[in-house]
């Protein structure tokens, strides 16, 4: 599936533009991640693009989050690697994480909350302007972005990265795509 039908296949199924707009945050933090340790990077976009296809439908049952998603991915023929990634990114089903593919994206969901919440904050609401070292501040402070589970960003660790080196991977990702995000 190339990148343009996969965007139709998600607007399809997910109308919450917040959520599409995560959707995309996280697909440019795969990206990054797939450059940076030698992976495919197209394929690692899709998984992050498609990564929450359900959550319109289940926002309210969390154990049924990424399982329907999953069956959504592989009923429109995408590769067994991403609809395995986008099952195991919910950590509800107590699935290995097998895969480089598979550890990227349970990292990168949260990382890109996390760092959007940060650009968020800025009273000129710039991914361009937020630095590394804001993040690993905010990244101690516990109120800070609440929903960003700390534990889950830190399994980067599982890649063979530092937390440092993930964080920044992920800002600069995100800085690519800022106008997408109407974060300049």
């Amino acid at each position: 599936m190339q990148r343009e039908q996969a965007l139709v296949l998600l607007k399809e199924n997910l109308k919450n533009e917040n959520l599409i707009s995560h959707s995309l945050a996280v697909e440019a933090i795969m990206r990054g991640l797939a450059i940076n340790l030698n992976e495919d990077e197209q394929k690692w976009g899709l998984a992050g693009l498609l990564h929450d296809i359900d959550y319109d439908s289940t926002y309210d049952d969390p154990k049924r989050h990424s399982l329907i998603g999953s069956k959504i991915l592989e009923e429109n023929g995408l590769p067994a690697d991403i609809v395995y990634a986008v099952k195991v990114h919910n950590e509800a089903h107590g699935l290995e994480r097998k895969s480089n593919m598979d550890k990227a994206l349970y990292a990168a969901d949260p990382a890109s909350g996390f760092i959007i919440a940060a650009a968020l904050i800025r009273p000129d609401k710039s991914l361009n302007k937020v630095v590394l070292k804001s993040l690993k501040k905010r990244f101690k402070e516990k109120a800070f972005a609440k929903g960003a589970n700390r534990n889950q960003m830190s399994s980067c660790t599982e890649l063979g990265m530092e937390l440092e080196e993930f964080l920044q991977i992920s800002l600069e990702s995100l800085k690519e795509i800022a106008s997408d995000l109407g974060l300049e």
